[in-house]
């Protein structure tokens, strides 16, 4: 990046006190350039001063990937989710507990043998057990759901892993750019303050006017203005950042990929969208409607219930067991069980559908982030091999053309401010390439910043 600072020779002193001097003699001139150099490059190393005490070390995406898995409470939820899940299919497959009967027949409540146990010979007290006798079909359907409840949770936590890697690296993208952004006007604003004091110079020493010092002035206000717009820029992706990793989001960032490799090739569309994590989600939910609609078929078969019990009467009766079985007794099937097996295959038709649906949605998504991935790349390509190397020719010859007494101190600048505008679009359609790049990245997963807390087993 050249931008012919060295044209200058700033002073110190205060252009206006000096505008009602015009004939300055040449000596008294030359010393002030010479002051006015010392005072500049004091300035600049107290301007720098503080990057070297505060050398953090730099934020890459990768470590910023890292600290977001490693910290997030969504990933914790889920996996207390997925042990939830692993727990009730274990439970899904068991009969139901038995059930203990206590209890007294026959007890009198009226006459002289009223609530006495032993009067009658009718009385008894009573102990049983009734058990349900669930099949095993059923049984092992049930325990099959549970664990595709539990295949369902982990399939979340791939879809909250991806969603928290995207997430944090376009937070990251943002930052970064803005970073870079705001380097680049900190150093247009010092060469525009050289041109302010060059300026001055040139006004005290009969070379230049009074209005290029204005325009010079009015250069710098412009380009404050935008570092206050970049600022706040920074400030909201920092804490954007901070929402993922915390207080590491103010460390500065470095390092950053290659957005122009592409993030998927074309030969890997089918393959990663067998694996996206909304379809594979799908596909677990309908996998557990067909089950959900196989248990409905299984209840047309009821299950039995058998009791044992043991009845003691008074020392001068019989004691008695008593053996019995109760069965559902399913008189309208048409309008119950039928009706339950029709709305779960029903369900699975709508998840299937849901499914295809998104797939077609999720194809397209993917062959349009593809060319726009490769559009910017073509776009950020020629503005590097033809507007900043043009923008930086119209610098220099503006430069040359006032150094020379052939042209206005405005020209300068207005190349100058086009040279800036051409690289923060070219800073802009790199974000915009580097946004795409980390959507199609972590689309799924990436291992590189998965949390070692995995119950995915």
């Amino acid at each position: 990046m050249v931008f012919y600072s060295t044209m200058y020779a700033p002073v110190a002193g205060d252009c206006q006190r000096d505008a009602r001097f015009t004939n300055t003699r040449d000596g008294a001139a030359a010393r002030r350039s010479k002051l006015a150099l010392v005072a500049v490059a004091l300035g600049a190393v107290m301007q720098f001063a503080p990057l070297s005490h505060a050398a953090e070390p730099a934020l890459t995406l990768a470590e910023a990937l890292t600290l977001a898995a490693s910290d997030s409470r969504q990933l914790a939820a889920q996996d207390a989710a997925v042990t939830a899940a692993n727990e009730l299919a274990i439970s899904a497959g068991e009969r139901p507990d038995p059930v203990l009967k206590l209890g007294i027949d026959n007890l009198p409540v009226t006459g002289p043998d009223r609530l006495r146990i032993g009067a009658d010979f009718m009385t008894m007290r009573r102990i049983g057990v009734m058990q349900e006798f669930t099949r095993s079909d059923k049984l092992d359907l049930r325990r099959k759901r549970g664990e595709s409840e539990a295949e369902r949770e982990r399939v979340a936590k791939q879809g909250i892993l991806a969603n928290l890697q995207r997430d944090t690296a376009l937070a990251w993208i943002d930052r970064y750019f803005a970073d870079r952004q705001r380097t680049l006007l900190d150093e247009q604003i010092r060469e525009a303050r050289l041109a302010v004091d060059g300026a001055a110079i040139a006004y005290r020493t009969g070379r230049g006017s009074q209005a290029d010092i204005i325009v010079a002035r009015a250069a710098i206000v412009t380009l404050e203005d935008r570092q206050l717009q970049i600022e706040r820029q920074q400030r909201v992706s920092t804490l954007q950042l901070a929402r993922w990793i915390g207080g590491a989001a103010e460390r500065p960032t470095l390092s950053p990929p290659d957005w122009a490799i592409p993030a998927l090739g074309a030969h890997d569309v089918s393959h990663t969208l067998s694996r996206h994590p909304m379809l594979t989600m799908l596909a677990a939910q309908e996998s557990t409607a067909q089950l959900d609609s196989k248990i409905a078929q299984a209840a047309k078969h009821p299950d039995w219930t058998w009791e044992l019990g043991f009845a003691q009467r008074g020392s001068a009766y019989s004691n008695m067991i008593s053996l019995g079985v109760s069965i559902p007794l399913q008189i309208a099937p048409s309008r119950r069980q039928d009706r339950d097996i029709a709305a779960k295959n029903a369900l699975i038709d709508q998840l299937h559908a849901q499914r295809e649906d998104l797939l077609r949605a999720h194809s397209a998504e993917l062959r349009i982030m593809q060319a726009e991935l490769a559009s910017f790349g073509e776009r950020i390509k020629r503005i590097d091999d033809g507007l900043i190397p043009l923008a930086t020719e119209r610098t220099a010859a503006a430069n040359i053309a006032y150094h020379s007494g052939t042209g206005p101190l405005s020209a300068i600048l207005d190349a100058r401010k086009n040279e800036i505008d051409v690289r923060m679009q070219r800073l802009d359609l790199e974000r915009e390439q580097a946004r795409v790049w980390a959507q199609l990245k972590y689309l799924l997963p990436s291992d590189e910043a998965i949390s070692s807390k995995d119950t995915t087993k």
